[in-house]
């Protein structure tokens, strides 16, 4: 599946990820302060769930607990 099939808040965290910054791997209030988003317990459990969804689904990866980094997809 394209990124581009994702919905768009899938896509924003992956470019996230992707990106130099997310490299090393990244929290998920990272991620909030990159995606300029509230670092309030509710933002960042709601990008907690959509980056384990993104595991799930082969596009990421959690690495140590919390923490997450993109996988490289083939394009097909």
């Amino acid at each position: 599946m394209a990124a581009t099939a994702l919905a768009p808040d899938y896509q924003r965290i992956l470019s996230v990820l992707e990106s130099e910054a997310g490299r090393e791997g990244m929290r998920c209030r990272q991620l909030a302060v990159v995606l300029v988003l509230e670092a309030i317990p509710a933002k960042v459990e709601g990008l907690r769930s959509k980056a384990k969804r993104l595991v799930e689904r082969g596009r990421a990866l959690q690495v140590r607990p919390g923490v997450f980094i993109a996988l490289a997809v083939p394009a097909v």
